[in-house]
């Protein structure tokens, strides 16, 4: 098991940028696959964005293509989430997730390949 707890979510404009961190504690960080998920009130959980277990790797949702960016330090056993272009559809909470998976496919953008979340943190952006 691997504990996620997110940070740097908040209100801004549209049009602004927010870094999503999300810190990890536990089993060895650099083996695991992280994942950004957001859930905006009444929809369901939908991926963002995923990054391999050594950075080199990533997937994007289609929306934030060239909005957002993925990266992480497995020295700092840290993730982030760069979110630039911010927009109102942004508005959501977003989770941060992990998984062990020897091999960075397109599976890693459903929620059913995670089974470590973080508790969530809540991104805003007004019109």
């Amino acid at each position: 098991q691997v504990q996620l707890v997110e940070s740097g979510g908040g209100l801004v404009q549209a049009g602004g940028s927010l870094r999503l961190s999300c810190a990890a504690s536990g089993r060895t960080f650099s083996n695991y696959v992280m994942g950004w998920f957001r859930q905006a009130p009444g929809k369901g959980r939908e991926f963002a964005a995923a990054i391999s277990s050594s950075g080199d790797a990533t997937y994007y949702e289609d929306s934030v293509k060239g909005r957002f960016t993925i990266s992480r330090d497995n020295a700092k056993n840290t993730v982030y989430l760069q979110m630039n272009s911010l927009k109102p559809e942004d508005t959501a909470v977003y989770y941060c997730a992990a998984t062990y998976s020897p091999a960075f496919t397109r599976v890693v953008v459903q929620t059913t390949a995670y089974y470590n979340w973080g508790q969530g943190t809540q991104v805003t952006v007004s019109s």
